[in-house]
């Protein structure tokens, strides 16, 4: 069983499995919103050999069982990546191994390389849910780079597509992974072509346009009035934001094995969704709440980052999480605008926010008086502190001068 994509690396796998292991190899292409024509897709992989080939649209599941967790977790790996790939890799190998399951297959391949995140996610979670099949990577056995893979492709009759030809790009509903090639050189600004799902922030609309999002127990169900089905709300989303120039994301990551990898990406729903579920949190959670979960969100997401989706404490974390987002709901306006969001507004049926205790002009039911003895308290080993501090020096001045 290979996991295909139809890019350059898997379409060459096919070849290699069947030369290095004289293999019937059936393919397996699990659509998570990549947007290729999943038809054509499964011609080629039999044009090159495989015995049989499955689509499975999963796009729905995907939204479901795996962003809507990532929303609610504020998942966004060092505080810039919403883990679009990241998130994929667990339901593509729960689809493979049921296939496998059914076809009583020996072995699962996976294009992954060696220097990769992608490596771990597939290892562990077809060990954890199918231990007994054996794991192939022949990228990472075959030690063969993107030059000498192109080559062989040439050789054995492999289509290689234009965009393969410049870069390697990972896509699904959640967000779209742009690398190699000149993006390798950190210091160059990411060529304009490199980009399909956002106009450049130059380019984007004199106008900025607003939008308002509602969420229910810490997930989005309508946008701008309109209740949606949670795929159709994030395929509408990355249109609407990326027509701004809006989720254009360009930075130095840490891979899970110690490399430091220069990232391109574009998520507009993704960079949306998140900044407005955050907004809406601070509104309805109390303060011990919001910076406890800061804890939990960012280990949540190193786990799913790290290929860790399976392991008991994620689940354990999302205990804590789910119960928070249990207050989550109101609704948040966004601007859209040359690039940027800027969150304008938010309420909630929820909210700890109250006017008549910030409001300077009118009396409320806040005593200030009541502010003073507070200060005295919260300053006191502070001040307690420094009075030691201040005695010492002192003391210390006084040896001197004797």
């Amino acid at each position: 069983m290979l996991a295909y994509s139809g890019g350059l690396d898997t379409s060459v796998l096919i070849k290699w499995l069947q030369e290095k292991y004289t293999a019937e190899v059936i393919t397996v292409t699990v659509n998570v919103g990549q947007q290729e024509n999943l038809k054509t897709v499964e011609e080629k992989a039999k044009n090159l050999g495989a015995s049989k080939h499955y689509s499975i649209d999963a796009k729905a599941e995907f939204a479901t069982d795996y962003i809507f967790p990532a929303i609610k977790a504020n998942a966004l790996y060092e505080g810039k990546y919403p883990i679009s790939t990241s998130l994929s890799r667990p339901l593509i190998v729960a689809k493979m191994v049921e296939i496998a399951e059914k076809e009583s297959a020996t072995s699962l391949a996976h294009g992954c390389t060696g220097k990769g995140n992608d490596q771990v996610r597939f290892d562990v979670t077809i060990g954890s849910l199918a231990p007994d099949l054996k794991i192939i990577a022949p990228v990472r056995e075959w030690d063969m780079t993107r030059d000498e893979e192109k080559k062989y492709a040439k050789v054995k009759g492999i289509p290689v597509s234009t965009a393969a030809e410049k870069y390697s790009i990972d896509q699904n509903i959640w967000g779209r992974s742009i690398e190699c090639g000149v993006l390798e050189d950190a210091n160059q600004e990411p060529p304009e072509d490199a980009f399909e799902w956002t106009v450049s922030p130059e380019e984007a609309s004199d106008t900025p346009e607003y939008i308002t999002i509602k969420f229910e127990a810490g997930v989005p169900v309508a946008l701008d009035k309109e209740s949606m089905a949670p795929l159709a709300l994030i395929e509408t989303l990355n249109k609407t934001a990326g027509k701004h120039g809006v989720g254009r994301i360009d930075h130095i990551e840490d891979r899970l094995i110690g490399i430091k990898s220069r990232e391109v990406y574009e998520c507009p729903a993704a960079t949306v969704l998140l900044e407005a579920h955050k907004d809406l949190e601070k509104m309805v959670l109390t303060r011990h709440e919001v910076l406890f979960k800061q804890q939990i969100d960012s280990q949540w997401t190193f786990l799913a980052y790290t290929g860790l989706w399976m392991d008991p404490l994620k689940e354990d974390l999302e205990a804590f999480i789910n119960q928070t987002q249990e207050k989550v709901h109101g609704k948040v306006r966004v601007k859209l605008y040359k690039g940027g969001l800027q969150v304008v507004g938010r309420s909630s049926p929820m909210s700890l926010y109250d006017q008549n205790l910030v409001n300077y002009n009118i009396k409320t039911t806040f005593n200030q008086s009541c502010s003073k003895g507070f200060i005295e308290l919260w300053g006191l080993q502070t001040r307690m502190q420094n009075m030691l501090k201040r005695k010492a020096k002192k003391q210390e001045t006084t040896k001197v001068g004797e």
